[in-house]
């Protein structure tokens, strides 16, 4: 993993590899995001992340890119 913490985000998708690596980078102090059940075509992947407690946010899919931008421009 990179020495710099950062943000990871965790769109629709199937199984948990996923989640897992998502649970990883939060461990190490990443900002962890999932996507919402209600804006997922498939919500295995988020769903599994936030059953293992992997996301710092779950958002809708509309919510995700204005939080990225407020978080690079509040750390800038």
């Amino acid at each position: 993993y990179w020495s710099r913490k950062g943000t990871a985000v965790l769109l629709t998708g199937m199984g948990r590899d996923g989640a897992l690596g998502l649970k990883e980078l939060r461990s190490k102090g990443w900002h962890t995001i999932a996507q919402n059940k209600q804006s997922c075509v498939v919500y295995g992947m988020p769903k599994a992340a936030v059953e293992m407690d992997s996301a710092v946010e779950i958002l809708p899919l509309s919510e995700i890119g204005s939080t990225l931008i407020r978080r690079i421009v509040s750390s800038a």
